[in-house]
C-alpha cells in the first residue's frame, strides 16, 4: 500500500523527470540554433541548411514534449498539488525554441539573400548568443539542485540573474553598433530582430529561473 505522502512524492519524482526531459529538448534547440549563428559568423554556408532543418525537426519535439509533460500531469491528477508550476516552467521554457525558430529563419534569409554586413558585427552576434548559452546552463544547473532542496537552488537562481544582465549588456552595446554601422535598412531590421530575440531569451530563462524556485519551496 503506497501512502499518501509517498504517492505526492514520487509523483514530484516524475514530474521532475519529465521537465528535466522537457528542459533538455530546448536546449538542443538552442544549441543548434547556436551553432547556425556561429557559422553564419564564419561564412559556413554549407552548414546553414543543415542546421536550419535541425531546428525546425527539434523545435518540433518540443513542442510534442510539451503535450506529453501536459498530458502526464493531467494523469497524475490532484495528489500533485503544484502542477501550474511545473506546466509554468514547461511553457517558459517551450517559447525559447520558437523564439530559435525565428532567429534560423532570419539567419538564413540574410545568407540567402547575401545582404552584406560587416563581419564583426556577426561575430559579435556569435557571441552574444554565447552568452545566452552560458545563462541557459546555468538554468539547467538550478533545475538539477531541486535534488539537493531550496536553499541551494536559491543560491545557483543567482548566477542565471548575473548571466542574464551581461546579456543585457552585450545586447545593447550590439544594437548601437547595428544602429550605426550604415547597413542597408532591410538587413539592419533582420539583425535587430535576431539580437532581441537572443535578448529575449535571456529574459525567458531568468523567468524559467524564478519558476524553479517557485518548485523549490513545494518540493
Amino acid at each position: 500500500m503506497v501512502l499518501p505522502i509517498e504517492a505526492e512524492h514520487q509523483a514530484k519524482r516524475r514530474a521532475l523527470r519529465l521537465c528535466q526531459d522537457h528542459l533538455r529538448k530546448v536546449m538542443d534547440v538552442y544549441r543548434r540554433a547556436t551553432q547556425l549563428i556561429d557559422a553564419f559568423a564564419e561564412d559556413d554556408r554549407d552548414s546553414l541548411g543543415s542546421l536550419y532543418k535541425d531546428v525546425q525537426k527539434l523545435s518540433d519535439e518540443v513542442d510534442d514534449s510539451k503535450r506529453i509533460v501536459a498530458q502526464e500531469l493531467v494523469e497524475i491528477g490532484a495528489i500533485l498539488l503544484n502542477r501550474e508550476d511545473f506546466l509554468r516552467f514547461t511553457d517558459l521554457t517551450s517559447e525559447i525554441a520558437d523564439f530559435c525558430k525565428g532567429i534560423a529563419f532570419r539567419v538564413v534569409q540574410l545568407v540567402e539573400r547575401r545582404w552584406s554586413l560587416p563581419s564583426n558585427l556577426k561575430k559579435e552576434t556569435a557571441n552574444l548568443a554565447g552568452a545566452v548559452f552560458e545563462a541557459f546552463a546555468m538554468l539547467r544547473d538550478v533545475f538539477l539542485m531541486l535534488n539537493y532542496g531550496s536553499p541551494k537552488v536559491l543560491e545557483k537562481a543567482k548566477d542565471v540573474e548575473i548571466a542574464e544582465r551581461n546579456v543585457d549588456n552585450m545586447y545593447r552595446k550590439l544594437e548601437i553598433n547595428i544602429l550605426s554601422s550604415g547597413m542597408k535598412v532591410p538587413t539592419l531590421l533582420l539583425m535587430r530582430d535576431i539580437i532581441q530575440l537572443l535578448e529575449d531569451t535571456a529574459d525567458k530563462i531568468e523567468d524559467a529561473s524564478d519558476a524553479v524556485r517557485m518548485l523549490a519551496f513545494a518540493i
